[in-house]
């Protein structure tokens, strides 16, 4: 998965308690990446982490991901993001008040552009005349994942996404997340076991053990692997990881081998 992020500010950003991290200097668009990955691989599924949906007009995001999705027979993922940083939201001229009921909009404009023509919407935001969009996707139902950590924004992934993509900032935290989220699901009449949980671990992935300190789903290959049994049971369908130890690509390919043998045994 391949995440957007629209700018580096050279300013402090509070939620952050600093500047942005380093790796943040150089973010490739995530939807072009994600064409030339598709143009070199046949099985493994492509998606976002995720693209913030405010930032952009919601019928050329649903085209982008069309297109996407035929030129990869249908292996599209949407992870989708309301956004959180001002210096973005002023930068593309959206206000921050919209993030909800915008949210809520962008989403469902785009799934009418994914289906039958002709497609039209009316909104408080966002208005689409009777029209033909095309292209549409192979996918009879493009799975769209909610970036979501708030109360508000869990509650709303349950409403109206398939599925959920949490920071998994711990353990406790990351359980509380999918509970709260199964909860709110239940509540919307949802069936939990039809939803998607795909936890992101920003983490170290080193080749020795850390010590203390060490985060969760971070160290060694052996030390991630004791901290994805524990996951069992507790609703994670997938662990998306963000190597912040990034090094030598052939290092990193050899340390996610040996995190997947450990995971099996």
């Amino acid at each position: 998965m391949d995440l957007e992020w629209l700018l580096r500010p050279l300013a402090d950003i509070p939620q952050l308690g600093g500047t942005a991290p380093e790796q943040y200097r150089t973010v490739y668009e995530p939807l072009e990446t994600l064409s030339y990955v598709a143009a070199l691989t046949s099985r493994i599924r492509l998606g976002t982490s995720v693209i913030d949906a405010l930032f952009h007009p919601p019928v050329v995001l649903a085209r982008r991901f069309a297109t996407l999705d035929r030129s990869s027979g249908g292996r599209v993922i949407a992870g989708l993001g309301q956004g959180w940083m001002p210096q973005e939201f002023g930068t593309a001229g959206i206000p921050m008040r919209r993030r909800g009921a915008g949210m809520d909009e962008a989403i469902a404009a785009m799934r009418a552009c994914w289906g039958p023509d002709p497609v039209a919407y009316e909104g408080r935001f966002y208005r689409i005349a009777p029209s033909e969009v095309n292209p549409k996707p192979v996918q009879a139902h493009i799975p769209v994942l909610m970036g979501a950590t708030t109360p508000a924004g869990i509650t709303r992934a349950a409403r109206i996404a398939d599925g959920i993509n949490p920071h998994a900032f711990s353990l406790d935290a990351l359980v509380g997340v999918i509970a709260t989220f199964h909860d709110a699901a239940r509540a919307e009449g949802r069936d939990p076991g039809t939803l998607t949980v795909v936890a992101v671990a920003i983490v170290p992935i080193t080749s020795d053990q850390i010590g203390t300190d060490r985060p969760f789903l971070g160290g060694s290959p052996r030390q991630i692997a004791d901290d994805l049994a524990r996951l069992e049971g507790t609703g994670v369908d997938h662990v998306l990881f963000h190597n912040t130890a990034s090094g030598d690509l052939d290092d990193e390919v050899k340390l996610l081998e040996q995190l997947q043998l450990a995971a099996t045994r």
